[in-house]
């Protein structure tokens, strides 16, 4: 249960935030949003791990850095993968990808909290 409503938390955060970042992001809908993140979080726990690994010389002489530039590609891959979804370039995947997770972890812990 918990899966589902952070899911949906987060998919609403991806729907919002493509809503004010509209000319740079586009959602199509929110249908978009739920697969869109639905990708993102199994790119997450396969992809992301593998290129952390690989990367750790980098993230270590940047100080661990360089992960959001991993964090930056999860997100335009996971745009790549789902039909629906224009994001303008690196800058503004990396904009969406911080304000996603930092929305995101906050409105789930709010609810988790509420319990």
């Amino acid at each position: 249960m918990k899966f589902i409503i952070r899911l949906l938390v987060t998919a609403a955060v991806a729907y919002g935030l493509s809503m004010m970042l509209k000319p740079h992001i586009v959602i199509d809908s929110y249908s978009t949003a739920l697969i869109f993140v639905l990708v993102l979080g199994f790119l997450n726990a396969i992809i992301r791990p593998i290129l952390v690994i690989l990367t750790l010389p980098i993230t270590i002489l940047t100080l661990g850095i360089f992960l959001l530039i991993i964090n930056v590609l999860m997100v335009i891959l996971a745009g790549k993968f789902v039909d629906g979804i224009h994001i303008d370039g690196f800058l503004w995947a990396f904009v969406f990808g911080i304000l996603l997770s930092f929305l995101s972890s906050t409105l789930s812990g709010l609810l988790k909290e509420d319990k």
